[in-house]
């Protein structure tokens, strides 16, 4: 969806253009982060076309992304790959970033509330089961460690499978967009939960004690509520290097720290007005910096901090990411070996065939139990959301960059990502454009719950 489409949306006499609670505190934002997701996907495309282009077209590819690196710091020194610096350092930012956004959904979003939760809940754990299992039937008995890439399958592109989905315009359902953001999220807890726990080297226990007392430290100094920023920089830098040395992947140190920052604004809504009232018809400069800095804590500092950081994360990290990581050599050979190889047809049929079945599968299930689709949401519909959530790529090549050692299982990996990926946006985007037109869902409201702070 591109930003004039978006605007074109809100000029509409529509429901989104209203000024209904429910259209101002939720509609309109959830469009907002859909629409930076979708400038984020195409950015990542173009990433990833420039690595593919870059590794074929010569040595300079692999010669640059494995060059050493060095950090000096007075007499410290870290030295890592360039590549290593992006998975392990940039990345870490990145699931910073995807914890802020976990930890402000779970206290005041949509994971907030257990009625919301738990059918896209229960549709992402269906999407990371399935394609699991299909992976590990693929390949027992097969080479050597090829069923540690199980964990590959399981991860869904929130910028991506929302962009394929936003192509579609007013012809899907605003209730399938919000429902994929939110199975998307829960998908990535998951995903960090694997990461954590299965692709974890052998761990050093004295460093993972320093990681976790750095965490305590910064748990300590928001009951203290110390707010400057400089300090939680140095501890949370410490945090990331002691989780670094421990063996556990750096980049959970960087989810440690979002999940440990405060979500909830200091201000209600309420008490923010009253110190806006505060201000005089022709305020002074330094009346309106002394009441916008208390208004910014009716701002949590996740959100503040999500605010702030999430352009360079989207538009910055994850396309170096891409370049550094999507840089497949594609020969006749290469193909052909891919071709053969369980590994790729394990993550191809995991997320192509596994997660919109296990999405399915699950939702069906827990329908018998009670549960209700979104209102307005066809099963064929619904099988389009689980066909969009199977685009993996960002998490699914960091997680084959764990699972394997031997960089021919990697590539092998990397080519049923690309594939599988292309292949569930095609998918998806058959299923949900056929038969339904922008009119069936112009002006449709959300069947959601009036969040806590609307109905205040």
């Amino acid at each position: 969806m591109s930003g004039h489409g978006s605007s074109r949306v809100l000029e509409r006499p529509t429901f989104l253009a209203s000024e209904r609670r429910l259209a101002k505190y939720v509609a309109r934002p959830v469009l907002r982060f859909i629409e930076r997701e979708v400038a984020s996907g195409i950015l990542l495309l173009i990433a990833t076309a420039a690595a593919l282009v870059w590794a074929n077209s010569g040595h300079s590819y692999h010669d640059f992304w494995f060059a050493e690196m060095e950090i000096h710091i007075g007499g410290w020194h870290l030295a890592m790959h360039v590549e290593e610096f992006v998975n392990d350092a940039l990345m870490a930012l990145f699931f910073f970033v995807v914890g802020l956004e976990i930890k402000r959904e779970l206290v005041v979003g949509e994971l907030s509330n257990p009625r919301v939760a738990a059918l896209p809940g229960i549709a992402a754990l269906g999407g990371m089961v399935v394609p699991a299992l299909i992976f590990v039937a693929l390949n027992l008995g097969g080479v050597t460690g090829s069923t540690d890439g199980w964990g590959i399958p399981m991860a869904t592109d929130i910028a991506f499978a929302l962009g394929v989905v936003a192509l579609l315009g007013s012809r899907v359902s605003p209730q399938i967009k919000l429902f994929l953001l939110t199975l998307a999220i829960v998908d990535d807890i998951g995903a960090i939960v694997v990461i954590a726990i299965f692709y974890t080297n052998d761990m050093n226990f004295t460093w993972l004690l320093l990681a976790a007392g750095g965490l305590v430290a910064v748990r300590l100094l928001a009951v203290a509520r110390v707010w400057h920023v400089g300090v939680y920089v140095a501890v949370g830098a410490f945090v990331w290097y002691a989780t670094f040395q421990s063996g556990v992947h750096a980049t959970i140190a960087g989810v440690a720290l979002g999940l440990m920052t405060p979500a909830r604004p200091l201000l209600n809504r309420r008490q923010a007005e009253s110190i806006a009232d505060t201000l005089p018809e022709d305020p002074h400069p330094e009346e309106i910096r002394d009441v916008s800095f208390e208004l910014q804590n009716s701002v949590g500092v996740a959100q503040r901090l999500e605010r702030m950081l999430h352009p360079y994360t989207s538009f910055v990290i994850i396309p170096i990411f891409a370049l550094a990581n999507a840089g497949i050599e594609i020969s006749g050979g290469a193909i052909s070996a891919a071709a053969s190889s369980s590994v790729t047809w394990g993550v191809i049929l995991g997320l192509v065939v596994g997660k919109p079945v296990g999405v399915v599968l699950f939702t069906f299930v827990a329908t018998r139990f009670g549960f209700s689709l979104p209102r307005g949401v066809t099963w064929r519909q619904f099988f389009g959301l689980g066909a969009a959530a199977g685009i993996g790529f960002t998490v699914s090549i960091f997680i084959s960059g764990l699972a394997y050692q031997d960089e021919v299982m990697v590539q092998e990996a990397k080519i049923g990502i690309l594939v599988a990926s292309a292949l569930a946006a095609v998918f998806a985007l058959t299923v949900l454009g056929a038969g339904t037109s922008e009119a069936d869902h112009e002006g449709e409201e959300l069947d959601l719950p009036m969040p806590d702070f609307v109905e205040s």
